[in-house]
Formats: structure tokens, sequence, C-alpha cells
């Protein structure tokens, strides 16, 4: 049985390679993310969010710190900061749930400061 705690390994490890298919695998076909501008429903709309994402943080010069990290069953949590060229995240929160070994639900809120 995967654990939540390894599917947010994976999950961070594929991002921080800039592998998109690596990270859309960790979700269900019916994955919800729930954003400040609202809820991202099923891969197709996660995949977009993520291609942004991937583009901005692979930029020369991206930074990345994670504050905080907790897992307790089904659930996984983090805070980050992070500086990109375009952006300063001062801090960013993901909750996420996690049914045999998918993300089926995942929740993003940040403080965002372009820099431009």
């Amino acid at each position: 049985m995967v654990s939540a705690k390894d599917v947010l390994d994976h999950h961070l490890k594929c991002f921080d390679s800039g592998d998109l298919n690596g990270i859309l695998s960790d979700y269900t076909t019916g994955a919800v993310l729930f954003t400040p501008e609202g809820p991202l429903r099923g891969i197709d709309a996660i995949r977009a969010l993520f291609q942004g994402m991937i583009a901005e943080f692979r930029k020369p010069g991206a930074t990345f710190s994670m504050k905080q990290q907790f897992v307790d069953g089904d659930h996984a949590y983090i805070l980050w900061t992070a500086e990109t060229a375009d952006n300063v995240y001062e801090f960013a929160t993901d909750t996420f749930v996690v049914r045999d070994g998918k993300i089926v639900a995942q929740s993003f809120a940040s403080k965002i400061v372009p820099k431009r």
C-alpha cells in the first residue's frame, strides 16, 4: 500500500525535477485541486496549472524552501516559500487527501508578490 507520505515524496521529487507526467500520475482522474481562483477538476485542468508552475520554477535562479511538512493517515500538509524570476512566494500551503495511493483532493493557497 502506497502511503500519503510516499505520494507526497514522489510529488515533490517530480515537481523539483520538472516531471509533469510524474506529477500527474499522483492524481486520480477525478481529482479536484482547490485554488483561490476556484476548483480545478480532473487531470486536464490540473495539468494546465502544473505546466505553468513548472515553466516558472524552471527559470534560472528559482529557489524553494520547505518550512513544514506533516502527514497524518491519508492527509498531508506542506508550508513553503519560494522565489522565481517572476514572483516571490512569501508563503504557500498545500493540503492533500490521498486514497489508495493517489491524490483525490488538494488545496493550494499562497501569498504571491509579482516582481514586475
